[in-house]
């Protein structure tokens, strides 16, 4: 039975590639163009004995610590945690399609979910990875930004009341302010903003399944394409992978050799990557690999619509 115990580690093989198509739909409409924009994305598996030594015959995985991954939190915290990045990708990729689209949209603040604690805060066992903050004091906040700086200017030792939603009952702990870093203060909890954003036309997606940030360059692709409509993929299947910010930006992702192996093996001929590390990797993988696919390095949507359309 000891074979099949999980083990601190991670194994993070090569996934797939999807079309972004089937998860997104605009005025109730699903894109029905020719060609495909695919978001790629990895394996990720809780390591058995036998998956662990499995993992060394395979050169594209990885095995990597589960305080790397999951930062300390349980299967059911992490997998709550990914759906929570997952909605926010989802939410900045529609903001940034429907702003260059030229679209109405509003943007409300519901409240700050939980996303982990650190060992030294005070609200450790008070507080739990899900929990939605909605007051600190008392005091409600229409920014993740706001929130945290009220926290930076408490004095370390102030005793703070944090309401908060769990299992739709209100509840409310209260525990000290800490340093956080030399210049910061806080209690200890890293934090996320749950927005809502409603549109005319309305965006749907169903991301089930599929996890974290790195889809959002992607999501964001589809939706402007659509919202537009303007052709972007003409007839090729484009792959990519990136975060993206309210403000355009693409950021870093995890895994990206084994996603650039996906789309090569899903025939995607190009690739949008985030420029730095992320870029480097990739062309690595693809001179390694001897792979066949374009890569273009990004460091902003427009860049990445600009590229597209050339």
């Amino acid at each position: 039975m000891g074979f099949f115990w999980p083990l601190p580690v991670y194994i993070e093989s090569i996934g797939s590639a999807k079309n972004v198509a089937s998860y997104v739909r605009i005025a109730n409409q699903k894109d029905q163009s020719k060609g495909k924009l695919l978001l790629t994305y990895v394996q990720l598996a809780h390591a058995t004995p036998v998956l662990y030594i499995a993992s060394f015959f395979d050169h594209n995985t990885t095995r990597l610590p589960s305080s790397e991954i999951a930062g300390g939190a349980d299967d059911q915290e992490f997998d709550l945690i990914q759906s929570y990045y997952m909605k926010s990708a989802v939410n900045q990729a529609k903001i940034n399609a429907l702003r260059l689209a030229h679209k109405n949209y509003h943007q409300s603040f519901r409240g700050i979910y939980v996303m982990s604690l650190l060992a030294k805060s005070d609200f450790k066992n008070k507080l739990k990875v899900g929990d939605l903050v909605t007051k600190i004091n008392n005091q409600k906040f229409n920014s993740l930004s706001s929130l945290i700086d009220y926290l930076g200017h408490q004095k370390v030792g102030k005793k703070v009341k944090v309401t908060f939603y769990r299992d739709k009952k209100s509840r409310s702990v209260t525990g000290k302010v800490i340093p956080i870093t030399k210049k910061r203060n806080g209690i200890g909890v890293e934090l996320a903003a749950k927005t809502v954003v409603k549109s005319d036309p309305k965006i749907k997606t169903d991301m089930d399944g599929i996890g974290g940030p790195s889809a959002g360059l992607m999501l964001a692709l589809q939706m402007y394409s659509q919202l537009k409509p303007i052709n972007l993929k003409h007839g090729r299947l484009i792959a990519g992978t990136g975060t993206i910010s309210s403000d355009g930006k693409i950021g870093q992702i995890g895994g990206i050799d084994k996603k650039v192996i996906a789309a090569n093996r899903a025939g995607a001929k190009i690739f949008l990557s985030p420029t730095g590390s992320n870029y480097r990797l990739a062309k690595k993988t693809v001179k390694q690999q001897n792979l066949k696919i374009k890569l273009i390095p990004v460091k902003t949507f427009r860049e990445a619509i600009t590229a597209l359309r050339k």
